[in-house]
């Protein structure tokens, strides 16, 4: 080891004061990603711009590739990765449509990408502050989805993704999402790991995909057809069907391997998050849960004594995997609760908030099903306040002793009343 490399090693093992963004591209840097293909967009920039810092300064050997659009930067991973390389990028809210059309080729090819998104609102109206939209809107290409709660939550998930994206039962890409703003510019202490520890627990990429090998002649067949074919002495070939039927497995059996390896973080770096699908907080004795994420899980946090010196018994459900959905995970931890309170900063268009009528869906069948009311707040970055998350959850309690059963969607927070005589129908042609 030289003077350099011994001096980079002590400097390593300490905390840094660290933005959300910066917290992840040091997660980068110490994935050793091989190749980082980006394009600029407020909230998520600062993160790609630390990495392009990283390669200058020779703390990284990395092939930063500039691109013209979010849709080439995929392109260029999904390039990456089939030649054999680790590769990582991050984006946010539009740049995130933008790449839509490649997410789904990144999964079924089985490339195990690793993208940091800083969650934003997506327009019209143009907006740059958070909400969850982006997130949830790539919820059906194939994708592995974990949502943050903290600077330092997001350094060892996106150290965690890599290690389960490259798993090969897996091979699948990952999204490690943080609400922008509110993580992205706001910095806090994190632990960075030594790089020989991160260099332990995580291995480089093998097993996978690599076109570059040149040895052995093969590529990427990127047409097939509704039907098996038969090659002969080559053997047969998949359709269409069986490849979605193997992602789906895929995805399905993650579940245990996401909870497994966040196990195996935690035994030797001593920071856990739950068991690694989701969070508990004072839920032992609790009548009513909570149950949402990132930003708006640590707002209800902060709330939950002062329900509890009301007299309400109220715990919280902080999900961290979005997808693959953990449904019997989700069905034995509420198997026993009577009121479930979810509180979504997204909308699923047309219908309610989408982690409510997931955790409905998940928890159908049941033998004692409990009462779930869900809301929606903090749109478009509008604050989410200890009054909002009290509303609530009152009016949770309310509903559920009264049996009123709505599937309207209750949104929390709108200021209407401040529009003097503006028309609500209005609203209706877009005015």
């Amino acid at each position: 080891m030289t003077v350099t490399e011994k001096k980079s090693a002590i400097s390593d093992k300490k905390k840094k004061i660290l933005t959300g963004n910066h917290a992840a591209a040091h997660a980068l840097r110490q994935a050793r990603v091989g190749v980082i293909a980006a394009y600029p967009i407020t909230p998520q920039s600062p993160v790609v711009e630390k990495i392009a810092e990283f390669v200058s300064e020779g703390k990284i050997k990395t092939r930063f590739v500039k691109v013209e659009s979010e849709h080439s930067a995929m392109a260029v991973c999904c390039a990456a990765s089939a030649t054999g390389s680790r590769v990582g990028t991050a984006t946010s809210s539009h740049g995130l449509m933008l790449m839509y059309e490649m997410l789904p080729w990144a999964s079924g090819n089985r490339l195990p990408i690793v993208v940091n998104l800083a969650t934003r609102a997506t327009g019209a109206p143009w907006s740059v502050w958070t909400d969850h939209q982006d997130f949830i809107t790539i919820r059906d290409v194939g994708w592995i989805q974990m949502f943050c709660m903290d600077n330092q939550e997001i350094y060892d998930t996106n150290i965690q993704a890599f290690k389960i994206a490259e798993d090969p039962r897996v091979f699948l890409p990952t999204v490690v999402a943080y609400d922008g703003y509110i993580l992205s510019h706001t910095m806090m202490p994190v632990s960075i790991e030594k790089q020989d520890e991160i260099d332990e627990f995580l291995p480089p990429l093998k097993h996978h995909i690599n076109l570059s090998d040149v040895s052995v002649v093969k590529g990427i067949d990127p047409v097939t057809t509704p039907h098996i074919r038969d090659r002969g002495n080559e053997g047969t070939v998949p359709g269409y069907f069986e490849y979605r039927y193997a992602m789906q497995k895929a995805l399905e059996n993650s579940i245990e391997i996401i909870m497994n390896v966040h196990d195996e973080f935690s035994e030797k770096f001593g920071r856990s998050y739950g068991n690694g699908i989701y969070k508990t907080y004072l839920t032992e004795d609790a009548d009513v849960l909570i149950f949402s994420m990132g930003s708006v899980a640590s707002q209800a946090r902060n709330v939950i004594s002062k329900l509890r010196k009301d007299g309400l018994k109220v715990g919280l459900i902080s999900l961290k995997l979005f997808r693959p959905f953990p449904v019997l995970q989700l069905r034995n931890l509420f198997k026993d609760t009577k009121l479930v309170v979810v509180f979504d900063r997204d909308i699923g268009y047309g219908y309610e908030g989408v982690l409510s009528y997931e955790l409905k869906a998940a928890l159908y069948g049941l033998k004692q099903s409990p009462f779930i009311k869900g809301f929606i707040v903090g749109l478009g970055g509008r604050d989410v306040t200890d009054q909002h998350i009290i509303q609530g959850v009152t009016k949770a309690i309310n509903e559920s002793e009264k049996g009123i059963v709505s599937h309207e969607t209750d949104f929390i927070g709108l200021k209407l009343d401040h529009l003097g005589d503006y028309d609500e129908k209005d609203y209706f042609k877009g005015g």
